[in-house]
């Protein structure tokens, strides 16, 4: 049961894999015409969204920039289930089940211990594992960087400005390695620096107190694109050192293939159409950050944030800038709430 949802994942696999996949089945509308990704990309994905339950993922060719934009991609129930792999959310529920229980169960008896062992076994083919070639995300390599190029939406007409929505923000704890993959506004600054928009609850702050203590730079890489699925497990509220990739692997049945950053020792998702590697220095003063129309309906006020800084932007040949819109409801992320 739902073998018709899933695809055959591969490292070489960017976003534009899986929306020819949707254009084949009806669930993708290209738009040719010029289309700024400055208030009007925004309009049309709301406007589109709100048209109903059958609202098509949009790809919008001539963003004015060398890379189109796709949006919507949540935006549907049958997407979304497709995003994880499942006919319907019961079968998801059964599934993550399943894994707890192959996680956690003391088996009794021998041939329960085997079918433990084998369950386990199945599990571990789809963790993280590294890539050892050069990856697809890196067949474009930019040291001299700059922002303003890539399509960055604004969303609202009183926004601060564009951000980066669709953010895979990646650190690591400075003494245990840890690492956490967390979704963040990343407010556009200039060429090189955005805000970089998390709350200090969220593990991404925790990383950023860490290196304050120890008066060291903090290295941060943000991937985009890939499966839709990352973005999806990046923004899932997961239980506190439950690994993000390790997630999406158990869930799409095929591992995430890590590599090392160009300019940071973090590792990044091979598949990812984009990413974009650079630091936060925890001593230098805070920048005011937003407002911004939020998933609340009103625009969130303008507060302090850190700096986020780039060193290099590398890409895929055929890379593909995914983006989204939050505002007021019913919004695309509904269907990644539920």
């Amino acid at each position: 049961p739902g073998e018709e949802h899933m695809w055959n994942v591969k490292a070489r696999h960017g976003l534009n894999h899986y929306l020819q996949a949707w254009q084949r089945r009806g669930w993708l509308h290209v738009i040719d015409a010029p289309c700024s990704p400055t208030l009007e990309m925004g309009e049309i994905a709301d406007r589109v969204f709100k048209g109903g339950e059958q609202s098509p993922a949009l790809l919008f060719r001539n963003s004015g920039t060398p890379w189109p934009v796709a949006m919507n991609l949540y935006g549907s129930q049958a997407r979304m289930l497709d995003v994880l792999r499942v006919p319907g959310y019961a079968q998801l529920e059964e599934r993550i089940r399943g894994i707890i229980a192959a996680l956690t169960s003391q088996p009794d008896g021998r041939w329960q211990r085997l079918a433990a062992m084998w369950r386990n076994r199945g599990l571990m083919r789809c963790l993280p594992r590294q890539m050892r070639k050069r990856p697809p995300c890196q067949e474009v390599i930019d040291r001299n960087p700059d922002l303003s190029r890539l399509p960055i939406l604004q969303c609202w007409p009183h926004d601060a400005g564009r951000f980066v929505t669709l953010p895979m923000v990646i650190t690591q704890h400075p003494l245990t390695g840890q690492r956490n993959v967390g979704m963040y506004r990343m407010q556009l600054v200039d060429g090189t620096t955005t805000g970089m928009h998390w709350h200090v609850h969220k593990t991404g702050a925790s990383h950023y107190r860490a290196y304050k203590s120890l008066g060291r730079k903090m290295p941060v890489a943000v991937a985009l694109g890939g499966d839709p699925l990352l973005a999806y497990c990046a923004s899932a509220p997961l239980p506190e050192g439950l690994d993000e990739w390790s997630m999406a692997g158990i869930l799409r049945g095929s591992p995430v293939y890590l590599s090392r950053g160009v300019t940071v020792d973090l590792p990044v998702p091979a598949e990812a159409d984009f990413v974009i590697e650079g630091f936060v220095d925890p001593l230098e003063p805070l920048m005011q950050e937003g407002p911004f129309g939020d998933h609340t309906g009103y625009y969130s006020l303008e507060d302090e944030y850190p700096r986020f800084h780039v060193t290099c932007i590398t890409s895929r040949r055929d890379a593909v800038y995914p983006a989204t819109i939050v505002g007021v409801p019913p919004m695309e992320d509904a269907h990644m709430a539920k």
